[in-house]
């Protein structure tokens, strides 16, 4: 039973380094592009702004990673969207920011 344990903790653990990468700003290319994103449309009121999800790239699969309302960090900020350009033999993920 101890060893079933044992490598189920040791495939989410490299599951969960595995989907580090993509939030880090891209480290690494993949071959094709993502799916389309997904929207959600409620707004929780009036100074929030609506950041984006993206497909992140975990393990051999794409994985929706949920958009959220947040109040800008500064007055006229404007929210950069994540997104998987095309570059050279893949693609690369560049993360969303404040700009």
């Amino acid at each position: 039973m101890k060893p079933k344990l044992l490598t189920a903790a040791l495939i989410l653990g490299g599951t969960a380094l595995t989907a580090c990468g993509g939030y880090g700003g891209g480290a690494y290319f993949v071959q094709y592009g993502p799916p389309p994103p997904r929207y959600v449309g409620v707004t929780p009121g009036p100074g929030y702004v609506w950041t984006s999800g993206w497909w992140d790239w975990r393990g051999n699969n794409w994985a929706w990673v949920e958009g959220r309302w947040v109040r800008p960090p500064r007055a006229r900020a404007v929210w950069v969207v994540p997104e998987w350009r095309h570059e050279g033999r893949g693609y690369r993920f560049h993360r969303g920011y404040w700009r």
